[in-house]
């Protein structure tokens, strides 16, 4: 009788320790699979395919993942999703790793030239590389990395770590060669070396809060400082050569920081200044196709000078890093490998088609190779959220979810 009434007990009691949920409780793929999956509390006794779990509120202090009633075909439908949100989670991770080859690519050929230049003393020849737009490409380098270091984004820092390196390996060739002063070269290596190091130490949880702060207030400011500088260098001689505009935006960026950390800002001003640093490292990527472009503009001769595989590995480089930044719903990554993928790429190919400067068979397999690229990456990220249209998929990239 005890027995008896002990089990009649647990019955009525059921829907305390195993709550049942309606249909229309079902916890929809699109809810989880924002949050890569790899990075979320997943599974129940080790099993991968019960993300379709929710939080048991009646245990207290005590992580319990309760399953949510389903049927077996829509359980079934449910892990099939997982399955396909995370491997597609991994091979856009893959991809953007993959960037780092045609990115090496690009930089190896100019430093294997450099170096047979120096070899035989022709240290004039080097002169034709602009040192300056150089340095420019490693601050945001610089930026980038410790943009995506913060982010936990392994594949795209070592990207932008290589970019850091490789970079500073030319401007050493330019150095030794007289192309660029030495004390800018010195000071250089120096933020270089702590850049990489700070980095380093704040990704495996070495660093603390207070040094990487700083750190990022030295990026902000020196991003704010260059960018409308360079901006402004682009459109000499038709504006005067002035220093003014880096001047003017490096006073103001002092200022934005120096409230940002003494509260003097309100709390959606501080978030601002602190996405500063990547937005003016990737408005300075932005940048370069628009200069390129002006130069095509003012001199059509000099696209003879630009290389249609080196425009190709470029469109290559920055359109492998696409399905990552749309996946992880990274806004200011997509725009600037979008950016650099149509105009800075394609962009270039389609100025040196236009100039009869590359065959038409190159030509059209980059279209359609650049067409079929984008539209797979939208076609397998909307299936992975579960989306039945690609266009939520760039809904929620720039609006959010």
């Amino acid at each position: 009788m005890e027995a008896k009434t002990i089990a009649m007990s647990l019955a009525s009691n059921r829907s305390l320790i195993f709550p049942t949920s309606p249909r229309s409780s079902f916890v929809p793929t699109s809810r989880f699979s924002r949050l890569p999956l790899k990075r979320a509390c997943i599974g129940v006794d080790g099993f991968r395919g019960s993300a379709l779990t929710r939080w048991n509120p009646i245990v207290p202090n005590r992580r319990r993942l309760v399953p949510v009633r389903a049927t077996n075909s829509e359980g079934s439908s449910g892990l099939e999703k997982v399955k396909e949100y995370e491997e597609w989670d991994s091979w856009t991770a893959k991809f953007s790793g993959g960037a780092n080859i045609p990115f090496l690519m690009l930089q190896l050929p100019q430093i294997i030239l450099n170096a047979q230049n120096l070899l035989a003393g022709n240290n004039t020849a080097l002169s034709a590389v602009p040192w300056l737009g150089m340095l420019t490409g490693l601050l945001g380098n610089l930026s980038l990395l410790s943009y995506f270091a913060k982010k936990r984004e392994k594949e795209a820092a070592i990207v932008q770590t290589l970019g850091v390196i490789s970079t500073h390996v030319v401007l050493s060739q330019l150095t030794m060669a007289g192309a660029m002063p030495l004390p800018f070269f010195v000071a250089t290596s120096a933020v270089v070396t702590v850049g990489i190091i700070l980095n380093a130490l704040f990704y495996f949880g070495k660093l603390s809060a207070t040094l990487w702060r700083l750190w990022e207030d030295f990026i902000t400011v020196g991003g704010l400082c260059v960018l409308p500088q360079v901006m402004w260098s682009t459109f000499v001689p038709f504006v005067p050569n002035s220093i003014l505009p880096g001047t003017t935006a490096f006073v103001i960026a002092v200022v934005a920081v120096f409230m940002a950390r003494t509260g003097k800002l309100p709390e959606e001003g501080v978030k601002f200044v602190q996405s500063l640093s990547g937005w003016t490292a990737t408005l300075m990527f932005m940048w370069m196709p628009v200069s390129q472009m002006w130069t095509n503009f003012l001199s059509a001769d000099n696209i003879k000078g630009l290389s249609p595989i080196t425009m190709l590995l470029s469109m290559m480089g920055n359109g492998l890093m696409l399905p990552r930044a749309l996946f992880i719903r990274d806004l200011m990554w997509f725009t600037g490998s979008i950016w650099a993928t149509l105009f800075y790429g394609y962009g270039n190919i389609l100025c040196l088609y236009m100039s009869n400067c590359t065959s038409k068979l190159f030509f059209a397999a980059s279209t359609i190779g650049l067409i079929s690229w984008i539209g797979l990456a939208l076609w397998r990220d909307s299936a992975a959220h579960g989306h039945n249209s690609p266009l939520r998929s760039l809904k929620e990239l720039v609006f959010g979810s």
